[in-house]
């Protein structure tokens, strides 16, 4: 092969800009490209390769959890342990866990049955405190049950009313519990809820006074740690009262209508 010449006064043009450089002062770069001396550029370091090995994956003498298995098949989660669906309020139904299953508690506001709480291990504690009437069944474990309870601290009298009789005479009568006009234990500390929420009462609201037949007999409203909620007659009304230390006999009177209510002693 003949040989090259010097090219003292050759030019060449450039691998990256297609500029004109004299040939002598073009530089070769680490890709192979032939460019102006003020296009050079080195090879960046994070292009370099570098020697790399595996990190350690196991433990020396480990000692892991013996039910550690156990643990892994513990539902949890976006979809809470067992709940089916949730419709407003999802009542806490068939918690099952199959391991350690801690505490459950329910607080709720309206009448609630939790069912079906269980374990292949152990259930810690199932509290229930419900202002309604509240029940707890079916908590059950192959290796052990703490405790159940259940806290109902409110108690709700469904009010309707019909034509009866009781000492005021015959016409409209409040019927609480199906019983027209009864006498009624409302213990001090406790706490009662009338619920109005039945058509029938459209019209009689009902209210607490420390005169028989109320505004009706001369008396006046009784307001002791009494509160109303939404009209009568319509759906989520109610009367509710937390009856005091010391609370006088009262009676339950129509605001509107005489002779429709009863008497409410107060132990």
């Amino acid at each position: 092969m003949g040989k090259f010449a010097k090219g003292s006064h050759a030019f060449g043009i450039s691998d990256r800009s297609g500029f004109r450089y004299r040939l002598k002062d073009m530089r070769r770069e680490w890709n192979g490209l032939l460019v102006g001396k003020d296009e050079y550029e080195s090879k960046h370091p994070q292009l370099e390769t570098f020697n790399t090995s595996a990190d350690a994956q196991a433990i020396r003498n480990a000692r892991p959890e013996i039910n550690l298995a156990e643990q892994r098949s513990i539902q949890y989660g976006f979809n809470p342990v067992g709940f089916r669906e949730i419709s407003g309020i999802t009542p806490p139904n068939n918690l099952t866990a199959n391991a350690l299953l801690g505490s459950v508690t329910v607080l709720e506001v309206q009448n609630t049955v939790a069912t079906g709480v269980s374990s292949t291990a152990s259930v810690g504690t199932v509290t229930a405190i419900i202002p309604n009437s509240t029940s707890v069944t079916g908590v059950s474990s192959t290796s052990a049950v703490g405790s159940v309870t259940a806290t109902g601290n409110v108690t709700v009298y469904t009010v309707t009313v019909a034509s009866g009789s009781n000492s005021y005479g015959s016409g409209n009568k409040y019927y609480i519990g199906g019983s027209v006009s009864p006498t009624l234990t409302l213990n001090e500390g406790n706490t009662y809820r009338f619920d109005q929420s039945d058509s029938s009462n459209s019209g009689h609201p009902l209210r607490f006074s420390t005169t028989a037949n109320g505004t009706h007999g001369g008396g006046s409203a009784y307001t002791t740690g009494v509160t109303t909620s939404g009209t009568a007659g319509s759906s989520g009304a109610y009367v509710e009262i937390t009856v005091a230390s010391g609370a006088p006999t009262l009676y339950y009177y129509c605001v509107n209508h005489s002779g429709m209510g009863g008497q409410a002693n107060t132990p």
